[in-house]
């Protein structure tokens, strides 16, 4: 069989890097249930036409078909399609559970997703987001936005990454502005703005020229009101000075002064209101976030999400929501390939039972199992080799600690290979230091 090639945009990382991912993902999930969100899964697959309401065009979509189905038979399987995102199918999911939910639901998931896009660096085609969302009946109380960015401050402070800045907008600000201008068509003036860092402003200009026939002065109020940014209640006077009034832009920036002031309060340095983020177009209506990570900023978002009024939405129901994603595969993969982070072993054992001779084996086995006993990962070394060669597999490992059975009634004794201290020890009441339980994750 010839060496398997890759397929790009569908990560598989090393077993170190794994013991990273999963220690980020614990950690996060600790942080969603300190503040009350509940658990949820849903299918891998959703019918197309579900998939679809999210404004996502359909080459992004994977479809999933049987290999031996009949395309002549029509319908099937190819009306299903894999989940690029988590919020769709958690909008579905409340539609169709809506009866047995108690409101507000605040529910925490933590899945992988699937789009066809082109795999770049810190882009896949399969990648793992952990969201959180809060729905309600009817209307959802403006006080669950401001605490989307606390909740996910919280989790980035818990994980060994750098400082993290979440950029906060609103969509009633930029809209209200625009229609304020005179402008009439806020959805397209959002999309041009959002080139704004790829071609620059007098691209972005000429594009509003161009597309939407804005006047020069049209175009410099856009412009400047792009340039706004404050970790504070500023950017409201920043607005203001560009005399443009508007019933909508003035509840924007009313909404927005609650986000940024409220994590000033009690996170400052973690929000900055930017006026020139647009996302969502389709389904976003008020509050938008974005989340840069310090030495990262190139590389975009890496957490994101915002406040929907009408994507859980059926007939006479309404549940309206705010959530936030966090790209975990996006986050780790660009700390991975840079060697950002690191692991003090690349196995979860903090300790290897030297085997003297076959024959002894149980007994080495009887040791672990006292030691696994007390949750101390343990593992007997493969083979009776010579102890020399059992403390080199334990250091290529990263293990920190030999267990060496006693012999002949001797006292079984535990040395820490990387000081070379070994002490008498008995495995019904040992521990090793509580930094070397676990590996250590730590970031440079």
């Amino acid at each position: 069989m010839s060496k398997p090639t890759p397929i790009s945009g569908f990560p598989e990382w090393l077993p170190a890097q794994r013991m990273i991912e999963q220690n980020v993902i614990e950690r996060i999930r600790d942080t969603f249930e300190l503040y009350g969100f509940a658990p949820l899964e849903t299918r891998a697959v959703e019918p197309m036409d579900q998939l679809l309401r999210k404004g996502e065009t359909s080459k992004e979509v994977y479809v999933l078909r049987r290999l031996q189905e009949d395309p002549a038979a029509g319908g099937g399987d190819d009306a299903l399609g894999l989940h690029f995102d988590l919020t769709v199918p958690f909008a579905r999911f409340v539609l169709e559970n809506s009866g047995k939910l108690q409101f507000p639901f605040r529910r925490y998931q933590i899945q992988k997703v699937w789009r066809g896009e082109r795999p770049q660096e810190g882009r896949y085609r399969e990648f793992l987001q952990a969201d959180i969302d809060v729905v309600d009946r009817d209307t959802l109380p403006f006080h669950y936005d401001t605490e989307m960015p606390l909740v996910i401050g919280d989790a980035f402070r818990s994980l060994p990454i750098p400082p993290a800045t979440i950029l906060v907008n609103n969509r009633k600000v930029c809209e209200g502005f625009y229609r304020g201008l005179g402008l009439e068509d806020p959805d397209e003036v959002l999309r041009i703005i959002d080139k704004l860092d790829k071609i620059g402003p007098a691209k972005v200009g000429q594009l509003l020229a161009d597309k939407i026939g804005a006047t020069s002065a049209q175009i410099d109020a856009c412009l400047r009101l792009a340039e706004i940014s404050a970790t504070d209640g500023s950017f409201v006077d920043a607005v203001r000075k560009l005399n443009v009034d508007n019933d909508l832009l003035n509840e924007g920036l009313e909404e927005l002064s609650r986000v940024v002031e409220a994590a000033a309060e009690h996170a400052p340095g973690l929000v900055r209101a930017e006026l020139k983020i647009a996302r969502g177009l389709d389904y976003y209506t008020g509050t938008v976030y974005e989340t840069q990570l310090q030495g990262y900023e190139r590389f975009g978002s890496i957490c994101s999400g915002g406040r929907y009024e009408n994507l859980a939405s059926t007939g006479s129901e309404r549940f309206p929501g705010v959530g936030i994603s966090i790209g975990v595969s996006r986050m780790l993969g660009l700390l991975f390939g840079h060697q950002a982070l690191s692991v003090s072993r690349s196995v979860p054992t903090c300790v290897v039972v030297a085997l003297p001779q076959e024959e002894l084996r149980g007994r080495c086995d009887k040791i672990a199992q006292d030691l696994r006993s007390r949750r101390i990962s343990t593992e007997v070394a493969p083979s009776a080799a010579k102890f020399g060669k059992q403390i080199r597999f334990a250091e290529r490992r990263g293990i920190p600690y030999v267990w060496f059975p006693g012999a002949d009634g001797e006292p079984d004794t535990v040395k820490d290979i990387r000081s070379g201290e070994q002490v008498e020890a008995d495995a019904a009441s040992w521990m090793p230091p509580a930094q070397d339980l676990l590996p250590a994750i730590s970031v440079s």
